[in-house]
């Protein structure tokens, strides 16, 4: 039997790592990819340069500590050319990708500017990130998975790109460009089932609530912001994706088109499961 390949982005922590150890753990080889390569990298992370925990080698660690086998790929979703020579050489070394996860998101400024701030240079970076980037990813890796008849595309998407906001953004809501980024990247999984259907290939899109990771906790996101919602763990999130990989979700599980991974985590009883990260 053919072991399978994940390709994930946004991977050096977070979501994105539990995910990598999660389906290690159940027998597929990660390629995974990420800007932070090892700890203490300086990235731009919603406005501040310091370092976060976690990266690309801690995440292999993790892995590997499963029995697992990953691949690390540094890449920048904002340098489309590296994302796609990352792809390209998972390909080389794997020889094909069943899973593509695109978990990574733009966390630099513009995110939550009010219509009449944003610029139009953060735009650019913002869809570049969250749009033209995961859509570069598709082109390079669903050909292969045509060819073979079976494979899976998870896209990340957010509760924010179907929703209004409660208030501004700087007073617990959510301003323009991150949700329309994200509106658009949610209409490509129905075109694709559109133009594949009957093709082995799955297509999701998965929301996946509010989830508090590193990046929030050193932009100052509040507790009392947090109440507003109900916060998810990064691995809780990973595990339905694990899920995802081998399993058909039941219809009720897809309002508008996209899959709430909250609701998920709950009826398969995985919102408390542990971190597979050793921290």
């Amino acid at each position: 039997m053919m072991t399978k390949t994940a390709f994930i982005t946004g991977a050096s922590r977070g979501i994105g790592a539990e995910a990598a150890v999660a389906l290690a753990r159940h027998g597929y080889r990660v390629a995974i990819t990420a800007r932070t390569l090892a700890e203490g990298e300086q990235h731009d992370h919603l406005g501040s340069d310091a370092p976060l925990p976690g990266s690309l080698q801690a995440t292999a660690a993790a892995v590997q500590a499963v029995g697992g086998e990953a691949l690390c790929l540094q890449a920048d979703i904002l340098d489309e050319q590296s994302v796609i020579a990352a792809a390209e050489t998972a390909l080389a070394q794997f020889g094909h990708v069943d899973l593509l996860f695109n978990n990574a998101v733009y966390q630099g400024d513009g995110n939550q500017s009010s219509v009449l701030d944003v610029a139009r240079e953060q735009l650019d970076r913002i869809y570049q990130g969250n749009v033209f980037t995961p859509l570069a990813l598709v082109k390079t890796l669903l050909p292969g998975m045509l060819a073979r008849g079976q494979g899976t595309i998870i896209n990340m998407v957010s509760y924010t790109a179907f929703n209004n906001p409660p208030a501004p953004a700087d007073k617990g809501g959510w301003g323009f460009a991150y949700p329309s980024s994200k509106a658009a990247l949610a209409r490509m999984a129905g075109a694709l089932r559109a133009e594949h259907a009957d093709s082995g290939v799955r297509i999701f899109n998965m929301e996946p609530g509010t989830v508090v990771t590193e990046a929030m906790k050193a932009a100052g996101v509040t507790e009392e912001v947090l109440a507003r919602f109900k916060p998810c763990t990064p691995q809780a999130i990973a595990a339905v994706v694990n899920w995802l990989a081998e399993n058909e979700p039941h219809s009720d599980w897809r309002p508008e088109d996209t899959l709430a991974a909250p609701a998920i985590a709950k009826q398969l009883d995985l919102l408390k499961v542990p971190s597979l990260l050793g921290t």
